[in-house]
């Protein structure tokens, strides 16, 4: 039981420990797709065993072959309950021209928290573990244990050789993710699913270099073009609909409750357009765009190399081209089959294309009722005075399908990010509003978790 009093003095007791705490780390560049960061990659992880074990609990740096693990908690008996909570310390680039301010450097505004990594995903890994604090505190009977990957911003490579150190993470009897946005602000949503993802290179080499195209065009072969043209006969530009035969085969649609569970969320098209910077949509039907965003699969392109790229226009033929794509996934989809039918595919249209594949993730879809999907809703609700909707989320999180695989326990998500708050973008944030709101969700949950007891 949480004595709303003693919470909420918890709370403002806790805000200047919880600042300079995610201040401290939000100023340490810990970039795991730049190799040049490695040693911050490393200062990261020791300082979160040191928040860790100064905050009380016991806490361990875990070695994966790659970036480590850092795996700590409490642990008060054997015969209580124990919930692992999971969060990433690795953080997106920040090299974007639009930062108003250095992406490294923490600016406190008056409970506004400006830095890379303030939102994704530093700050919700403190509420969560200053709400365990708490619940420890108050002696709920309940084992608290933390996942802090640092591989989670290229895909989890080595997550899986992390969590067969058993003697340092032992399994749990469920799993809360807090790595996740809402769709508003005062509308909690929380995802039950997430998308998977195939990428790939598609490369074409025609010539040994660049070619006059006043010497050469007309006989040479243009490999930007051919690649066009592999683009379009993969994917309808203007509708999204993947034209790969048998893309579409285990495809599972989401149900009328979903959908219904989605329009309860509190999406807005124009909040949606906004927060991304979109002009325009392929839809403007917010059932239709929440079902393509979360529970349908895509076809994307990112980039199409080669030639010339520099002002103006320099007439070369290019020598080679290479075009970057994704797929995002649903149930019953997976990216082993997707890519053999993409590998089946492109030399239909052009059998001097290459297909290489770039990482691949799993979907996940987890519960969407039963008593852990109803301790979540009444802890959020405590938390921030609203129900959460339950939603499907667009991304992915290799680290879920892991947690999975290996333990094969309930898997929750209780994420805390808002989408102004700007993950992978330009001038992230974060905000005290749903910090605090987050630290009393998770007392909550704990306590929710404690009176159901091991299973």
């Amino acid at each position: 039981m949480v004595e709303h009093t003693a919470l909420e003095r918890y709370v403002t007791q806790t805000r200047r420990r919880f600042e300079d705490v995610l201040g401290q780390m939000v100023e340490i560049p810990s970039i795991s797709m730049d190799p040049t960061k490695a040693p911050d990659i490393r200062r990261m992880a020791d300082f979160a065993r040191q928040v860790l074990t100064d905050l009380g609990a016991e806490a361990q740096i875990v070695e994966t072959g790659g970036y480590p693990i850092v795996s700590g908690g409490w642990m008060t008996g054997s015969h209580y309950p124990t919930v692992t909570i999971y969060n990433h310390m690795d953080v997106q680039p920040a090299q974007e021209p639009e930062w108003t301010q250095a992406p490294f450097t923490f600016i406190n505004e008056n409970g506004k928290y400006h830095g890379r990594g303030a939102t994704d995903d530093k700050g919700p890994a403190l509420a969560a573990l200053f709400g365990a604090r708490y619940a420890i505190e108050q002696g709920f009977p309940i084992n608290v244990r933390f996942l802090w990957e640092l591989e989670e911003e290229i895909g989890s490579p080595h997550f899986a050789a992390g969590l067969k150190k058993q003697t340092a993470i032992p399994r749990p009897d469920s799993v809360v993710v807090s790595d996740t946005i809402w769709l508003a602000k005062g509308k909690p949503a929380m995802p039950y699913g997430l998308r998977g993802l195939l990428g790939a290179r598609l490369t074409l080499r025609t010539g040994s270099k660049d070619a006059h195209s006043g010497v050469t065009g007309g006989a040479a072969r243009n490999p930007l073009a051919e690649l066009m043209e592999v683009a379009q006969a993969c994917v309808d530009a203007k509708g999204g609909k993947v034209k790969i035969p048998g893309f579409y085969q285990d495809v599972v649609e989401p149900t009328k409750t979903e959908i219904k569970s989605f329009l309860a969320s509190g999406f807005q098209v124009n909040n949606f357009k906004q927060a991304y910077g979109f002009q325009t949509l392929r839809t403007s039907d917010p059932a239709e765009i929440m079902r393509r965003i979360w529970a349908a699969p895509t076809f994307e392109i990112h980039g199409l190399t080669g030639g010339y790229h520099g002002p103006g226009v320099k007439t070369v033929v290019p020598g080679q081209g290479e075009l970057k794509i994704s797929m995002r996934l649903v149930p019953n989809q997976t990216p082993e089959k997707i890519f053999t039918l993409l590998k089946r595919h492109v030399p239909k249209i052009n059998p001097n294309v290459k297909v290489e594949r770039e990482g691949m993730l799993q979907p996940f879809k987890g519960l969407f009722e039963g008593p852990y999907v109803e301790a979540v809703k009444r802890a959020v609700k405590a938390g921030f005075g609203k129900e959460p909707a339950f939603i499907r989320e667009g991304g992915s999180i290799g680290a879920v399908v892991t947690m999975q695989k290996a333990w094969k326990v309930p898997i929750l998500f209780m994420g805390l990010s808002l989408p102004e708050h700007g993950y992978h973008a330009p001038n992230e944030y974060f905000d005290w509003g749903q910090a605090s709101g987050g630290i009393k969700a998770f007392a909550h949950y704990f306590a929710e978790m404690a009176k159901m007891g091991k299973k």
